[in-house]
Formats: C-alpha cells, structure tokens, sequence
C-alpha cells in the first residue's frame, strides 16, 4: 500500500493540519502543482503496480508523489480499515474493483489497449480545474478498487474524496468541520469538492452547505457513510414513492465504505436510472 494509506494520528488529537505543512502546501513545491497531484497520486495503481513498483513519471508528467496534508491517508481511512491489509475476498487478487451492484468484475470485456489509452488521456490533463471533471466523468477510473485487499472500494472515488479533502485542508479547514452536502444535480460541479455527479444525486464535501441539505462527516476520518448518510437532514429522490430510491437509500444506509458507497450510486444509477 501507499505511504499514507491508513494510519491514525493517536493521542486523541484533533484532526487539524500543522501550520507549516500547510504554509508549504500553499507554497506548491518541486512535484506537480497545486491541485494535479491528487489526481495523479494513484497512477500506479491504473496501472496494476505497487506502489514500490511504481514510476515517478508516464506519459511525460510526474505522478504517484505523496499527497501533502495527510490528504490520502484520511481519505483511505474513509474506505478502509487502517493496520496490516488481508485479503477479504478469496480467489480474488486482481486490481479491478468488483461491483456490488452486478457482483461482476467491472472491467468486463474492456480490453488493455482501451484501458491504456484512457488512463493516459486522464492523467495528463493539465489545466487546474479540468481533471478533476475528467475524474468525475472518467470510466476507466471506475474499473479499479483501492486495494487488491478491499476489491468492493473505488480508486476513482478515493481520489476526488482525496482531492476534496485536500482542497478544504489548503483553505485552512479542519476535518471535523466538513460536511457532507446534498447539490442541485441541475448546477455545475464545485472545482475539487464534489466527490460524484450523477443526473439523479450530486454530492459534495465542504465546510458551507448553505441553504442544502447536508451532514457532518465526524470528528475524524472513519468509515462512516452509512451515518453520515442517515444524518442527512433531506435525502435526494423520492424513497416514499419510488421502489429505486427505496433499495438505493437502505443500502446506502449500511454501506460504510465512503468510496464503496459513492460507486454503488453511479453504479446503481447506471443500472436503474429510468426507475428513479
């Protein structure tokens, strides 16, 4: 696993960012800038590599560079448990995500060569603002799990909630400010905070829900989207009167994997979408 991947602060500390590395993550540094080193942190991985095996550079730009602000490791922390992985899923040692909606492999018939060019077409998107659309939109992201160990977790959503969070830590935010915010599916993605973009359910991380619906993430970093989930004060859809939006929100309400959670929507939205 990465440096990063899962560990726990102890002490009882709170979950705040130390003053320094956030004046240098402001400060960019040698690596990829700014806001692209999330995107690209897990590049190793779209690739099938370790990450002792992995480049610090494909298809001309650096990549896999450790995500300042312990952006990553809270974000693995929200998926999977922290300590010494084992396998959780027998005769299962593949990097490709299994789906708990279809419970297939999601990489289905999807060719190398097709994979190849599309993890290369989304990791050397430049502009600032645009991977991060790139990743929201991308379906080859969405072939692979995290880990080998956790194959029902997501690498695409563990990588736009690690960008999340590391756009709320640079503002100065602490995690256990952070809500989870119902978005109008109708209105444009907020740059680097939302963390999935269906037509029928948008959802962001932030500190300000204005007028949204929305729920605190916690005090720290947990695998807690079923809570958070229960905890929002209006659901999207209509589980009253619709049998979809029943099945998605009770199965939401017992998935506790945050990137699980979030794949399980597009996935289920993917399948269902003309029911709800």
């Amino acid at each position: 696993m990465q440096p990063g991947d899962s560990g726990d602060r102890g002490g009882g500390e709170r979950w705040v960012v130390d003053a320094a590395e956030f004046c240098e993550s402001r400060a960019g540094g040698e690596g990829a800038s700014g806001m692209l080193v999330p995107y690209r942190h897990g590049t190793h991985k779209l690739r099938g590599r370790t990450h002792e095996n992995a480049d610090s550079e494909y298809a001309g730009v650096r990549v896999n560079e450790q995500v300042p602000l312990h952006a990553d490791r809270d974000a693995a922390l929200l998926s999977r448990p922290a300590g010494e992985p084992e396998l959780t899923v027998a005769n299962h040692r593949s990097p490709y995500r299994l789906s708990l909606v279809s419970g297939d492999v999601a990489v289905g018939d999807v060719s190398a060569a097709e994979i190849e060019s599309a993890v290369e077409e989304l990791v050397t998107v430049a502009d600032p603002v645009a991977p991060h659309q790139a990743w929201l939109e991308s379906w080859v992201a969405s072939l692979f799990s995290e880990s080998l160990y956790f194959p029902y977790t997501s690498l695409k959503y563990h990588t736009l909630l690690v960008a999340a969070l590391l756009s709320n830590y640079r503002a100065g935010v602490r995690f256990e400010e952070l809500h989870l915010v119902v978005e109008s599916t109708s209105r444009d993605p907020t740059p680097h905070r939302t963390v999935l973009q269906t037509d029928q359910v948008s959802l962001r991380v932030s500190v300000d829900p204005g007028d949204r619906p929305a729920a605190r993430l916690g005090a720290g970093p947990a695998r807690s989207f079923a809570d958070v989930w229960s905890r929002l004060s209006e659901h999207p859809g209509d589980a009253d009167g619709c049998r979809a939006w029943r099945v998605l929100d009770a199965q939401l309400r017992r998935i506790r994997s945050w990137s699980t959670a979030l794949q399980f929507i597009e996935d289920f939205v993917a399948r269902r979408g003309e029911d709800l």
